[in-house]
């Protein structure tokens, strides 16, 4: 996998031409800023932006709060920490250091967005049950800190898809149940066997819950599902709560994955598209260095996504009113 740095950065540049770079960076980033709708910031005034800690799986807890506020972050996705995926066992979250935990991301001005999990729902029988429990211990874990949102998979279609569907979609509703009294929804991400808006919205709408909403994962439904960002939108718009944004240089049947804007998936136009439907959750990246380590570092590809899609959002059309 190999992936294409921006031209104009070079690895030989001195720590004097970096602090310039990075303080003309900040100040076109704010500028920025303050050109957006009002509708397209945060209460606060961040733009809507975040990014998963599955690019940056070696950094600490105070590192990846620190760099999202130094590069303009509002928001923050859990997948994993220090290079472990089981978020809940993680001793920032033990009983006796969440409550300072909450206070290091309130005092940066940050959120918590999602707490992704790796729960599967295609499973049956003694293993399905033990995904569900762990779905549980993520929901309660998002629910302690605050996050709106834990993110489950379907997965793997299994057997005949009516009655797969139908499995999910009653999983789906089963954990729907147990979040909602907890102020959580549970978020179906758009990956594995469910990349196409026909079958989201099957299981979306027979889970029939107001706690079982859409992960949009906009790489999985362009590259694996072949559907048009538009279609998507326009099908699965409703249900979009939160979305995972990378890009990648289609070629000989594998992802590529390149800095945002550099590659083949239309990043711009999915951003588009969320912003003119009114879409007020965040646009996170994925960048999938926790699995890729030969991609490229996170300090410059999430530093980079801050940048591309501030000016993305800030050519974006406002909410189409009928």
């Amino acid at each position: 996998m190999r992936i294409e740095r921006d031209p104009e950065r070079g690895c030989s540049e001195s720590m004097t031409s970096i602090g310039i770079a990075r303080r003309d960076f900040l100040q076109r980033l704010t500028a920025m800023m303050a050109a957006l709708p009002v509708a397209l910031r945060t209460a606060d005034g961040r733009l809507p932006i975040g990014f998963s800690t599955l690019g940056c799986p070696s950094w600490d807890w105070i590192k990846v709060l620190d760099f999202a506020q130094q590069n303009g972050f509002a928001s923050v996705e859990l997948r994993g920490l220090s290079g472990t995926m089981d978020l809940p066992s993680r001793p920032e979250f033990a009983d006796g250091q969440i409550e300072q935990s909450k206070k290091e991301i309130a005092v940066r001005g940050l959120h918590i967005e999602c707490v992704s999990s790796s729960a599967n729902m295609h499973d049956a029988g003694p293993e399905h049950e033990k995904q569900l429990a762990d779905a549980r211990r993520f929901i309660d874990l998002a629910s302690r800190l605050g996050a709106p949102y834990v993110r489950v998979f379907g997965n793997k279609l299994v057997g005949p898809q009516a009655a797969a569907v139908e499995h999910i979609a009653g999983s789906l509703r089963e954990l729907g149940s147990y979040a909602g009294p907890k102020s959580v929804t549970v978020i179906l991400e758009s990956h594995g066997d469910f990349t196409t808006s026909p079958v989201l919205q099957e299981i979306l709408e027979r889970a029939a819950s107001p706690h079982v909403a859409l992960l949009w994962d906009a790489h999985n439904t362009f590259v694996q599902g072949k559907e048009d960002p538009a279609v998507t939108v326009r099908q699965l718009g409703k249900y979009i709560r939160h979305t995972h944004l990378k890009d990648a240089r289609l070629a000989g049947g594998q992802d590529n994955y390149v800095l945002t804007g550099r590659g083949d998936v239309p990043v711009k136009r999915q951003v588009e598209l969320l912003a003119g439907i009114g879409y007020t959750g965040y646009y996170s990246f994925e960048w999938e260095k926790a699995w890729h380590p030969e991609i490229e570092e996170p300090e410059i590809a999430i530093a980079d996504f801050a940048k591309v899609v501030t000016q993305y959002l800030s050519a974006a059309p406002k909410q189409k009113h009928s």
